[in-house]
């Protein structure tokens, strides 16, 4: 018996119906809510001091040590993932004696999106060099300062060398995440460590480089596990991260709620997508910003670093003499929170000691 045109008609117009829910549906479950941006209406007040940057967005900060107007080294600490700017891993074991006979003043930041510093959707590696460029330039830090990065940060300061090492009097480099699409990485170097990582951080940071539009979604969907980072799986951490992690959660614990509070998207998942997508620059065709020796740059490691492969940083090392790569044996993650590092990383750094462990 022939379909009636009524029924057919009918039939179209449900599934036209369903089509639009389904669409309306995955619309919803990939678009991101909007940030909840601090200091307007929904969003947290304001409790840092920050600066206004050339666009128009704000970057909060924290000072420490001396004051700058008598240090004698002027840092800017740039804070890793899922942390914000009072996660200053080179102060967390730097003693008052070596702040105050060095002279060192250090400003932290947070990152955009994080803390109280301002979501910036364009965000890439030269922006937010530049962004730091302008807090010098605000806080009246002189002509060169120092930057120090911490494992996300160190991304951070590749950024820094690349766009104004003019403006550098040296760079540290803290455990620095390494993109594995970075172009100049040897294929079986960098497939090897790729799937060295758990399964749900291999398949995060695919969605993130390829994907990047789904990134929410893959973040917050229940059926199949994300990033074991974000979630502070213990499964990344071996021998020393597992004997650190509870100074590290401590050092969090009065500040943990502000790291995410304007939102997930602007500050892990835009982390994610900028730090695991294709960069404009491949760090290892950088040149010596120093090669007159009026400054130095140093990649500290730990050989049993769970997060960062450590075969990768030694291709970097080799790819990059002028680099001084310091490599420690027993290491973790989160090897700048063991007793004493703080002065023996500052030490090597700022004055040329030799770093023992």
């Amino acid at each position: 018996m022939a379909e009636s045109p009524t029924t057919s008609g009918m039939t179209r117009k449900i599934l036209v119906l369903f089509l639009i829910g389904l669409l309306a549906y995955v619309y919803q479950a990939i678009t991101p809510p909007p940030p909840k941006i601090c200091g307007s209406p929904g969003g947290n007040p304001i409790t840092a001091p920050r600066i206004k940057l050339s666009d128009g967005r704000h970057l909060a900060y924290k000072e420490q040590g001396v004051s700058k107007n008598e240090a004698k080294y002027k840092i800017v600490f740039i804070h890793g993932f899922d942390s914000c700017r009072h996660d200053v891993v080179i102060a967390t074991t730097l003693s008052h004696d070596v702040i105050e006979s060095l002279g060192i003043y250090i400003v932290s930041i947070d990152r955009p999106g994080y803390g109280e510093s301002d979501p910036h959707p364009q965000r890439t590696p030269k922006s937010l060099a530049l962004d730091i460029e302008e807090l010098a330039d605000q806080l009246e830090l002189g002509s060169k300062f120092y930057v120090v990065g911490f494992s996300m940060g160190g991304q951070v300061v590749w950024g820094c060398l690349k766009y104004i090492p003019h403006r550098l009097a040296g760079a540290a480099l803290l455990t620095p995440v390494v993109n594995y699409w970075w172009p100049s990485f040897p294929s079986n170097l960098s497939t090897k460590s790729y799937y060295d990582q758990l399964l749900p951080d291999q398949w995060t940071l695919r969605v993130a480089h390829y994907l990047p539009w789904l990134t929410y979604w893959w973040n917050t969907q229940k059926y199949f596990p994300s990033s074991s980072v974000a979630a502070h799986s213990p499964g990344i951490f071996k021998t020393q991260d597992m004997q650190l992690g509870p100074r590290f959660d401590g050092s969090q614990e009065k500040y943990r709620a502000q790291i995410r509070q304007q939102g997930e998207f602007e500050s892990l998942h835009r982390d994610t997508n900028i730090g695991f997508g294709t960069w404009e620059f491949d760090p290892m065709d950088l040149k010596n910003p120093f090669d007159k020796n009026e400054g130095s740059v140093h990649l500290w490691q730990g050989d049993e670093d769970g997060l960062v492969p450590v075969i990768l940083q030694r291709y970097i090392a080799q790819k990059l003499p002028w680099i001084q790569y310091h490599e420690i044996k027993g290491g973790g993650h989160l090897f700048p929170y063991a007793d004493g590092m703080g002065d023996k990383l500052i030490k090597t750094f700022l004055l040329g000691e030799k770093f023992e462990v």
